[in-house]
């Protein structure tokens, strides 16, 4: 018993399934809104880990190549799901900003901190410049394929007319062309970001069976459901009473949630002088978020009677470029440091400065 109580406190993600049994206690009982945002939102953590980690054992089992091709499908699982819960419930401009937030989080705060940690732990790190010119050039098409819309959209129509929804349905099927094609390519044998091989993460991904793994994922994937449900139930009252930018929470909340297990693993293998693997986690989630999650919900956004288009504000528009180009740079030229690092995470900072401060109506 005392080895099971030191386990538990040395992980504290197992500390915070019990926020996710609060949640719906504060729900039930009537607690209040913020009880129940704050709750949902510290519950949500922990199960998007266990779909992370349920993912990876699953890909331990199949092979690097399918392996890959799981971890490119199911990476992004619980923030697709908040997403999608978020447009049933016709809040377009959070999934939107909550897409900026993640290609932001990722190229900014996780490999910031990744080469923070790297560097003040192993000085300079080395990584393939050649791969890290395939990561810029990815990512450079996929926030074109991003700010082609917002750009020529004003030309065409209001957000709402056809051609402007024929617009974005015809980017959007464009961009999952792409990464079913750069999935192709990875299944093939070739290295490819938008498709991480179980062999890579083999170290780092837990050791369960195939029933286990299968059976956490189900679990967790209806314990995200149910607490993205109550998150976004309650979201625009909190927002409204606080007084915050509705773009800082999807920039900055919504991410963090459904990421952070993600954004760990990448931290960690930084500090074990993995930088490759690392910067590797990083791109490969802002790619499937830009190239699969942001068009599938183009899709999934008209079954549910809630349009969604790729026009974007001008503020997220920046805020895109800016992170696209300086990650690329930092990358480009196949080594890393503290420096760097501390760098992209000051960048991030400002940008959260700003989206905090922005008003609501923004």
């Amino acid at each position: 018993m005392a080895e099971k109580i030191g386990v538990l406190l040395k992980d504290p993600m197992k500390w915070l399934l019990g926020a996710a049994l609060l949640a719906i206690m504060a729900k039930v009982q009537g607690w209040g809104d913020y009880w129940v945002f704050g709750l949902s939102a510290l519950g949500l953590i922990p199960l998007a880990g266990l779909i992370g980690k349920a993912t990876e054992a699953l890909a331990g089992h199949t092979g690097p190549r399918i392996g890959g091709l799981l971890n490119a499908t199911l990476g992004n699982a619980a923030e697709l799901i908040i997403t999608l819960v978020a447009i049933r419930a016709g809040l377009l401009e959070l999934v939107k900003a909550s897409i900026t937030g993640s290609i932001l989080g990722n190229l900014l705060f996780v490999m910031g901190l990744a080469m923070l940690v790297g560097g003040l732990r192993h000085g300079v790190q080395i990584f393939d410049r050649r791969q890290a010119s395939n990561y810029a050039v990815l990512l450079l098409i996929s926030v074109v394929a991003l700010l082609v819309p917002s750009l020529f959209s004003h030309s065409i129509g209001p957000e709402n007319s056809p051609g402007v929804e024929a617009l974005s349905l015809g980017v959007a099927g464009i961009m999952i062309i792409l990464y079913a094609a750069g999935l192709i390519y990875s299944l093939r044998g070739a290295r490819n970001p938008v498709a991480i091989s179980g062999a890579q993460l083999e170290t780092v991904a837990p050791h369960w069976g195939v029933p286990t793994a299968v059976g956490v994922l189900a679990i967790a994937t209806f314990g995200v459901v149910m607490l993205s449900e109550l998150l976004v139930g309650v979201v625009e009252h909190v927002v409204a009473s606080l007084g915050v930018s509705e773009f800082f929470l999807g920039i900055i909340l919504i991410p963090v949630i459904g990421n952070v297990a993600e954004h760990l693993v990448a931290v960690n293998v930084a500090a074990q002088n993995r930088m490759e693997l690392s910067l590797e986690i990083a791109v490969s989630s802002s790619l499937q978020i830009a190239l699969f999650v942001a068009p599938l919900l183009v899709f999934v956004s008209l079954l549910m009677g809630n349009p969604l288009t790729l026009i974007f504000n001008p503020f997220e528009l920046i805020a895109l470029t800016a992170t696209i180009f300086i990650a690329a740079l930092v990358a480009m030229d196949g080594e890393s440091n503290w420096l760097e690092g501390a760098a992209l995470l000051a960048v991030y900072l400002i940008l959260g400065l700003a989206f905090f401060l922005l008003p609501t109506s923004g």
